[in-house]
């Protein structure tokens, strides 16, 4: 799908669909699994753009993947092997830096390459880290190079800094021989995702130890080979919660409700902001709601920056988004793309350094075209901004959403959103 260029229409939202699979999960199981020698299941799994190239990436180490309709077995590996091609990430930054340390277990060169919006996003971490240990990392002409293996040694990274670098240490160190421990410098953020890499690797039989102001990670361990089903995806399915709050009636079944995802906290932000949320056995509901003005904290959860502004901007009184720092090295510079697409579509927003103002509307005008920056939350949001606007809105690269959620658009049609595709000339 390239290129897609739509016509969305006001409406509302009504009826019931299941919450993609998490793509935070999803990599983090195919990981282990590579990484586990002998065979692994990992059951609902949605092969978006971001995590067939993690599939793609470990096809290298001479991972063997059968793929199904909704499921995948994995043949894994216990040795990480020099890899000769070049890994093509696409945009994927979790597969980028959750696989730069640990293919650099090969003790050779490995060259990275993806969109110039990944290779371009903040590799700081990495660099130091290799440059420390008198190793290679290089960033040059839209590709990363590096060339030696990280070390068994204490670790002592900025706690605000994106968690992905955490995660990748913490799959590549345990299969080193000695002991390591990351130390944290400051207040950690997005410790949610951490937990998340940390749930899922004792599940493949791997032990990282939390301490005092860090983690401690054995060494000489052992991946397990495991069958695991992913849970559903709180950031996605957060668009169809904020939709069901904002125009209609929307059930979105298969999330935990003792999930460790960070983005569960949408249904406290929704509540926060006094939107309906009723609780089901394996899922939520949310309806039209008269909501109101918030002081949000993205700290922990940046995914949800642009659909939680939408819906402060039609929430009553004004709303304040702190926090905001990370969500300038998304996919696009996120506080850029939604303050300027939700100030097209006729919100009342500015931003600061550190902060995003809104004064909430009861609607948003509409009747213009706007980008997705090639942003998939830029699209989703997009899309669910378009309920509540008075005139249709013209998305263009609504095929964004396919790195994440490429059923996005036919779940919205199930629930009575309604769009067209533009045809050009």
């Amino acid at each position: 799908m390239n290129n897609l260029d739509i016509t969305l229409f006001p409406r509302s939202l009504n009826g019931k669909i299941k919450a993609p699979p998490s793509k935070s999960l999803s990599h983090r199981a195919l990981i282990c699994a590579a990484l586990s020698k002998g065979k692994s299941t990992i059951s609902n799994i949605v092969y978006s753009d971001d995590i067939l190239a993690t599939i793609k990436s470990l096809t290298l180490l001479g991972v063997k993947f059968d793929k199904k309709s909704n499921n995948i077995t994995i043949h894994g590996v216990n040795k990480i092997k020099h890899i000769f091609k070049e890994v093509n990430c696409n945009e994927s930054g979790s597969t980028l830096r959750f696989l730069i340390p640990l293919l650099s277990l090969s003790d050779k060169k490995v060259v990275f390459t993806g969109a110039k919006s990944l290779i371009k996003r903040p590799q700081s971490i990495y660099s130091k880290i290799f440059k420390e240990d008198n190793n290679l990392f290089e960033v040059k002409n839209n590709k990363i190079v590096v060339n030696g293996s990280i070390k068994a040694r204490d670790y002592y990274i900025k706690g605000n800094v994106s968690s992905q670098f955490f995660s990748g240490l913490m799959f590549s160190l345990p299969l080193l021989k000695e002991d390591s421990s990351i130390y944290i410098d400051g207040t950690l953020e997005s410790e949610s995702y951490i937990n998340l890499t940390i749930n899922i690797l004792y599940k493949f039989g791997i032990t990282i130890q939390k301490i005092k102001n860090g983690y401690f990670i054995p060494g000489n361990q052992t991946y397990t080979p495991t069958n695991y089903t992913v849970e559903g995806d709180f950031s996605n399915a957060a668009f169809y919660l904020v939709g069901g709050v904002l125009k209609g009636l929307v059930k979105v079944n298969n999330l935990s409700h003792e999930s460790f995802q960070g983005d569960k906290v949408i249904i406290d932000l929704i509540k926060q902001m006094k939107g309906k949320v009723i609780f089901m056995e394996n899922g939520y509901i949310t309806e039209s709601s008269n909501t109101k003005e918030a002081i949000i904290d993205l700290a922990d959860c940046p995914d949800l920056g642009p659909i939680i502004t939408l819906l402060a901007s039609l929430s009553e009184g004004k709303s304040i988004i702190k926090n905001i720092a990370r969500l300038r090295l998304k996919e696009s510079d996120r506080v850029k793309s939604t303050v300027s697409t939700l100030k097209l579509l006729g919100a009342d927003i500015k931003s600061t350094e550190n902060e995003i103002i809104v004064n909430g509307k009861q609607m948003l005008k509409g009747g213009v075209t706007v980008d997705s920056y090639n942003d998939h939350r830029i699209a989703m949001m997009v899309s669910i901004a378009a309920l509540r606007c008075k005139n249709e809105v013209i998305l263009t690269n609504a095929n964004a959403i396919t790195k994440s959620y490429p059923g996005f658009y036919e779940d919205y049609l199930s629930l009575g959103g309604e769009y067209k595709i533009n045809t050009k000339d």
